[in-house]
């Protein structure tokens, strides 16, 4: 079976359903998933000053961390990662550079990445923070497998070809209906990864 480890950062849940949609389609598609948050590091102060956000920690409390041990099991990786700043959020970068062990010894090259993001209004910063995204896999030597327009649920969703994004409102309400296209990007990066890491 393609492994694959579908990695979420989410404060407040939004990209832990994108995560979970992901997860659904790439088991449709015959993939062995992993589900995966990255550390949360915001000091507790923060957390609890919010309280949405403080509520999806605790509902989440039992979702593995991701490990470095992870990705060298993967063969295919997701990530479902919001904006901050047009960027990767700091939880993020800080697992991101802790991988300098497996980038040295190899172990990260030709691992299929694709990559989903979330912001708070249309033009929030979820196509620079998945390029953002994509410049560290450059360096690692995987292979990006972006949804470009292979489907029509690209048009339906926003028209985003770098991967999936969606905006939220301030009630945390998903407004378009990305479900569709998240499936669709998980599903092609299953193909991907086997098509390199099983092939015929």
């Amino acid at each position: 079976m393609t492994k694959l480890a579908v990695i979420y950062y989410s404060s407040t849940g939004t990209n832990y359903q994108l995560a979970k949609w992901a997860e659904e389609a790439a088991k449709e598609a015959g993939a062995e998933v992993r589900v995966l948050k990255v550390p949360e590091t915001a000091p507790q102060q923060a957390i609890e000053s919010n309280s949405a956000w403080k509520q999806h920690l605790e509902a989440t409390n039992d979702v593995p961390e991701v490990t470095n041990a992870d990705l060298e099991w993967a063969e295919g990786y997701i990530f479902s990662i919001p904006t901050r700043f047009g960027n990767v959020p700091s939880q993020v970068k800080s697992f991101l550079d802790g991988t300098g062990g497996l980038w040295l010894n190899g172990k990260l090259v030709n691992k299929v990445v694709s990559a989903m993001s979330s912001a708070s209004n249309p033009h929030g910063g979820q196509e620079q923070t998945i390029t953002n995204l994509y410049t560290t896999m450059f360096h690692w030597g995987a292979i990006v497998a972006a949804p470009g327009y292979t489907d029509a649920s690209a048009f339906t969703s926003g028209g985003n070809p770098y991967g999936t994004s969606v905006t939220v409102d301030q009630d945390g309400k998903m407004q378009e209906d990305v479900k569709e296209a998240v499936m669709h990007q998980a599903k092609r990066t299953v193909d991907i990864t086997k098509r390199i890491h099983r092939p015929v």
